[in-house]
């Protein structure tokens, strides 16, 4: 029978069936059961049964070999499966299974081929010896059995019943199946009956070693002796030296005495366990983890003024409030030797320096610096850590960055703390109470520890893009450190002195190789970047220098410089059109925005048209915005007479508001006095100027509202070319704290009522 032979198919896991043999099977899967059936509907009732290599029900992976078997019995079982009884017929060769019909695989029938001659009729006697030792050995197959298995003629039948009775796994089994001659397959079962009667051997060997030490007092102690006699055997004697050595580490690890109790608590636990126990392991982590912590360990903080001052200058241009706020912070540490309750949060836009100053702080104390990004942590076992019970359980984010420090007092930098989301697995900025909390984290209790852990020589630095969306009470922790965007001299200087020194090198050039002229650098910050840090500017000036890299590896002629009429040739054409001053149009008023990308002027047209006193607003007004235009027009409506126009204008008209560039969102309280000032323009048909921007909100009354942002917005009114701006009169103080450059480069009106802006503006 060597043609090819469609049969149902039964594939079976952690069984091997052989030819000769017969053996009951259980099978509940659906598929599997029809399968069944079908063999039972066939006349010579075959079925091809394989073994599953792997575990995976989706994707099965069969073995080259399996046997035909002929269906004896069959029955129901309790859980709608089936029991049956089968014989092995021949061995067959898996040819094509389709893993979509189990009905019809092909197979070829693969007889095992019949050597003869004296040395397979010894290696057969010699099989019969090893299975007669076997089967005294192991007590469980009976010495008829044996007899009956010496008189067989067949080899091969001899062979596969054998096989059949040795404890093997299914692995092992599928390996002797798919042997192809008699020869090699009584050479391989007499190998594997003398593994297994070494390993009987064993066994006893430590069975008797036990034994012979036991006494009448000492059975309570027989699995302990036990599991020595075994280690030993197995070569793993050191098992008490690691105990030993974990003892010394938790000595070494100078914890506090409630740490340190339940730290030998926990030794003595693992002393007890088998060392290859899922248990064994956790236990021997969660020590590992407490021995590895800096509960002790600091270093010693460098509060030398002048040197932070250098480190801090080295590091960064500007920001001059800012350093003179951590200078001050060092000075009180040095009077004091320990802050309780500092945890400073830099605010501001991306790429304004937030975590380098973090890392500047680090070095001018001389600290260790670690830090953890917080955007978009959902989970609170992020900050508590999981419980011990969990598989693959570990530290929170905190510990795990603390035992990385090393120290018990580094520079901890908590980014993005402005991202942190919530749901249905906690609300990691709650956890984070306990953190900041100088009231609490001296005893900050992570639940994988489950021992308190003190926090409080930690000097925590947060950053955030803005503070509107840190919670309240976490808020309340902090002391808000805003850092604006920089001014267009500042971005040259940082351009000159830290960015481009900084790209020579990470791109393998000199100054020979290049130069990019001031006026070049000016056109980038302008026409290339739009951001109120310098990100952006590092990554035009990283590309310009990509392409000089290129030139030199080519040796093409560098050192040609990089002017703003040969820019478009290295970094294309700009990305960026400034928004440009308005010329006098009647309904455009100019204002001035914060974004988060720094400030910007803001065109806010109004035109009438016919309609019936409705209000249409678009340029994606955020509610704020929209309230201040419903504001500004309620109270034009109000003072219609002051201002001489209709005072039934609204029932003839609907007034439209625009603000352009609607893919882009707008909000703020900020726009008031722009919006009223549009509105009164296109109702009074009088241009305003479009020399001059304003900045305010207003009151349904007329009261002009301070605003934030004022730097960022008065920087942008200097990059677009405009020379007077309005501000609220209760910003002054605010304008007064602006660098000297900033303030002589435009002039200010105060307002403190909307008729004071309508005078400036008309």
């Amino acid at each position: 029978m060597n043609e090819y032979i469609k049969i149902p198919t039964l594939p079976v896991r952690d069984l091997v069936v052989f030819p000769y043999i017969e053996i009951a099977i259980i099978v509940n899967d659906e598929k599997l059961v029809e399968v069944v059936d079908a063999s039972a509907k066939r006349d010579d009732r075959l079925l091809f049964v394989v073994p599953q290599i792997n575990q995976d029900n989706d994707k099965l992976k069969l073995g080259k070999y399996g046997t035909l078997v002929r269906l004896e019995q069959f029955g129901k079982t309790e859980n709608n499966g089936i029991k049956i009884l089968v014989k092995g017929y021949a061995r067959a060769k898996l040819v094509n299974f389709r893993e979509k019909d189990y009905f019809n695989s092909d197979i070829v029938t693969k007889p095992i081929k019949m050597n003869k001659g004296k040395y397979v009729e010894v290696l057969a006697r010699e099989l019969i010896k090893n299975f007669e030792q076997y089967a005294v050995k192991r007590e469980n197959i009976s010495p008829e059995f044996v007899l009956d298995l010496s008189q067989t003629k067949k080899f091969d039948k001899l062979a596969y019943i054998v096989v059949s009775n040795l404890a093997l796994k299914a692995e092992e089994k599928r390996r002797v199946l798919e042997i192809n001659n008699l020869k090699e397959l009584l050479f391989e079962l007499n190998n594997v009956l003398l593994k297994e009667l070494e390993y009987i051997e064993l066994e006893q060997k430590i069975e008797r070693s036990v034994k012979a030490q036991l006494s009448e007092g000492q059975k309570q102690y027989y699995l302990k002796e036990q599991l020595k006699a075994i280690r030993k055997e197995l070569g793993e004697e050191g098992t008490g030296d690691d105990i030993e050595a974990l003892k010394k580490k938790i000595i070494k690890a100078r914890m506090p005495g409630e740490v340190k109790e339940k730290a030998f608590d926990e030794l003595k636990k693992l002393s007890k366990m088998m060392p290859i126990s899922p248990e064994a392991a956790v236990t021997r982590t969660y020590i590992e983890w407490l021995c590895e912590l800096p509960w002790a360990k600091r270093t010693k903080d460098n509060l030398d003024i002048e040197h932070a001052k250098k480190v801090l200058n080295k590091n960064h241009f500007g920001l001059e409030k800012v350093k003179e706020r951590l200078l001050e912070y060092l000075a009180v540490m040095k009077l004091v030797k320990r802050i309780k309750g500092q945890i400073i949060c830099f605010v501001g836009a991306p790429g304004v320096g937030k975590t380098s100053l973090g890392r500047s702080i680090a070095e001018a104390l001389e600290r260790k610096f670690v830090r953890i990004s917080l955007g978009g942590v959902h989970d609170e076992a992020e900050i508590r850590g999981h419980r011990k019970t969990y598989v693959g359980a570990l530290p929170g984010k905190i510990i795990q960055q603390m035992k990385r420090a090393g120290t018990r007092n580094p520079v901890f930098l908590l980014d993005e703390v402005d991202k942190i989301g919530k749901d249905f697995r906690g609300d990691p900025a709650s956890a984070l109470l306990e953190v900041l909390d100088p009231e609490l984290n001296n005893t900050f209790m992570d639940h994988y520890l489950e021992v308190p852990y003190d926090l409080s020589d930690v000097l925590f630095i947060v950053t955030a893009n803005t503070v509107h969306t840190i919670p309240p009470a976490l808020l309340d922790r902090m002391e808000v450190i805003y850092l604006p965007g920089y001014m267009l001299y500042e971005k040259m200087n940082i351009a000159k002195y830290f960015l481009i020194p900084k790209e020579f090198k990470n791109n393998g050039i000199t100054v020979n190789d290049l130069e990019i002229e001031n006026d070049a650098l000016e056109k980038i910050i302008m026409e290339y970047t739009y951001e109120a840090g310098v990100r952006n500017l590092q990554r035009e000036i990283a590309k310009i220098c990509r392409k000089i890299a290129m030139k030199k590896v080519k040796n093409q002629k560098t050192g040609i410089p990089i002017t703003k009429n040969n820019l478009k040739k290295y970094i294309g054409a700009p990305k960026f059109i400034q928004t440009d001053i308005i010329k006098r149009r009647i309904g455009v008023a100019t204002g001035l925005a914060w974004t988060e990308n720094g400030g910007d002027i803001l065109n806010i047209e109004v035109v009438l048209v016919p309609g019936h006193g409705n209000l249409i607003l678009t340029g994606q007004l955020g509610d704020v915005m929209q309230e201040s235009c419903k504001g500004a027009l309620t109270y034009i409506r109000k003072n219609s007479k002051k201002y001489k126009i209709k005072e039934n204008f609204y029932k003839k008209s609907d007034i439209h508001i625009h603000v352009p560039e609607g893919a882009v969102p707008k909000d703020g309280p900020s726009a008031g006095i722009t919006v009223a000032s549009a509105i009164l323009s296109a109702l009074a048909k009088k241009p305003t100027r479009s020399d001059i921007a304003m900045t305010g909100e207003i009151t349904i009354t007329g009261e002009v509202l301070p605003i934030g942002g004022l730097q960022e917005k008065i920087v942008a009114a200097q990059l677009r070319g405009i020379k007077e701006v309005i501000i609220p009169k209760k910003n002054k103080a605010d304008f007064a704290e602006l660098p000297k450059r900033t303030k002589s480069a435009i002039k200010v009106h105060y307002v403190s009522t909307l008729d004071e802006v309508l005078k400036l503006v008309f």
